[in-house]
């Protein structure tokens, strides 16, 4: 196996494991539902900037943030991305605990279309025919679902071009992943911190008081549980081409439309149901084509 295919194949997996645990995000969200979205967010900054920076120093050291910032272009585009990534949380959580898991799902089955989108028309990307069907019949479940929700996704857009934009981003900004996310983490702190201190002083805020250890010990887990799989997408997206990381993404709204239908018990009727097949048939034809193609690579002569 040589070394771009080790490395392709890492940045498969790691995606992989980012997107099954983006998938299950709604359940621990849910455990927090007493607390205000915003705090939560506040929490999610303050704690994955500690644990985070943290590590940097402690395996780096302080050049760290030098050599990150020494990248071309790196301080502003990632201040562009930890904009859009603060944005894309706090709708997120919103919706989670409003009750709009579906419509969150939505949102990031359109995403993949989206990074699809860009890989070939400003990544130079391409795709074969068959990847270019999967596309279509993925277009046409998720239009099946906009259009039939009976009024615009404002939630599902928002979150789609957010998380969009932001995985552009950090396609382009020539910075490793986690010094990245360390970047990110260290412009979003201020406003976290901030917003935790307003929280405490209007009555927002209980996180040593009222809400107890165990929902104490949550909001600082959720720390963790934002930096690992951004780290993954991070590490994924400079290793797998932009289109292959886009149908991938199918797997997180896919769990999270399974959580809002049968543990949150939304509403799955058959107009639903339709856009759901188009989205897993075009996720099959894919995943039949890239399976192909690695037999055929695995079995060409060495020249």
């Amino acid at each position: 196996m040589t070394g771009d295919s080790r490395e392709l194949r890492a940045g498969l997996w790691t995606a992989a494991g980012a997107f099954v645990l983006w998938g299950l995000m709604p359940l621990y969200w849910h455990l927090l539902k007493a607390v205000p979205s915003l705090q939560i967010v506040a929490h999610r900054i303050v704690w994955s900037t500690l644990l985070v920076v943290g590590w940097l120093l402690w395996k780096r050291g302080r050049g760290w943030l030098r050599a990150a910032l020494a990248q071309p272009r790196a301080a502003w585009m990632l201040a562009v991305s930890a904009l859009l990534i603060g944005f894309n949380w706090g709708l997120y959580i919103w919706a989670v605990n409003a009750g709009h898991v579906i419509e969150t799902s939505l949102g990031y089955f359109i995403n993949p279309l989206l990074n699809v989108v860009i890989g070939v028309l400003f990544l130079r990307e391409r795709l074969s025919p068959p990847q270019w069907a999967s596309v279509a019949m993925a277009v046409v479940g998720v239009l099946w679902l906009t259009v039939h929700y009976g009024s615009f996704p404002w939630i599902a857009i928002g979150l789609a071009l957010s998380f969009a934009l932001y995985g552009l981003v950090r396609k382009l900004a020539t910075v490793e992943s986690i010094p990245g996310l360390g970047l990110e983490s260290l412009y979003l702190l201020l406003p976290g911190v901030a917003l935790l201190l307003w929280g405490e002083t209007h009555g927002q805020g209980d996180f040593l008081g009222g809400w107890g250890v165990a929902v104490a010990a949550l909001l600082v887990v959720g720390g963790a549980l934002t930096a690992l799989p951004l780290i993954g997408f991070a590490y994924a997206v400079r290793r797998v081409p932009l289109s292959v990381v886009g149908v991938m993404q199918y797997i997180a709204p896919t769990l999270q439309f399974l959580l809002g239908v049968f543990f949150f018990q939304e509403a799955f009727d058959r107009d639903r149901a339709i856009g759901f097949v188009f989205i897993w048939v075009a996720l099959a034809v894919f995943a039949i084509d890239g399976w192909r193609r690695s037999r055929r690579r695995a079995v060409a002569p060495v020249v």
